[in-house]
């Protein structure tokens, strides 16, 4: 199956991270103190070349392995640790995986297909507790290694 069917069959669209989305579930108990409910979940995919480039959440964001290649993502703790974790169902790769809230992170994918990946945000996705993450940000805080590794994957 190729990318293009894909976005096609379930109607996905650009994100502004990178990549292609559509949101399948969103739970409809609500939270009395805020416009959040229980969970919210999409279906995301990333092509050939594609990044998800780095950003944080002010809530868990649980990435489930659905199809295609292979998923890489890169999450970097609130002490500036770097770990790289693969998505998928080979050796050394996890069918899921927690990005806890406050973490930076991304994702890319190095294949000449697609990966398909469901990501699950609980308290739900809010745009308004998303935020793109610049060079200028992390470049003081990494090591020159760390920040050299990950350059790919800032969106500006």
């Amino acid at each position: 199956m190729k990318k293009e069917v894909l976005i096609k069959k379930f109607k996905m669209e650009p994100h502004p991270e990178g990549g292609y989305f559509v949101e399948t579930f969103k739970s409809d108990v609500k939270y009395l103190s805020t416009n959040q409910t229980l969970y919210s979940s999409i279906l995301f995919l990333l092509g050939k070349n594609d990044i998800s480039h780095l950003h944080v959440l002010e809530e868990d964001e649980l990435w489930y392995y659905q199809g295609g290649d292979s998923c890489t993502i890169i999450d970097i703790d609130e002490k500036f640790n770097i770990k790289t974790i693969k998505i998928g169902l080979k050796e050394n790769e996890f069918p899921q995986y927690l990005v806890k809230k406050g973490h930076i992170f991304g994702s890319k994918y190095i294949g000449e297909t697609f990966t398909l990946v469901g990501c699950m945000v609980s308290p739900s996705f809010m745009y308004e507790h998303f935020k793109l993450i610049k060079k200028s940000e992390l470049k003081s805080k990494l090591k020159e290694d760390d920040f050299l590794s990950i350059e790919d994957m800032f969106i500006e």
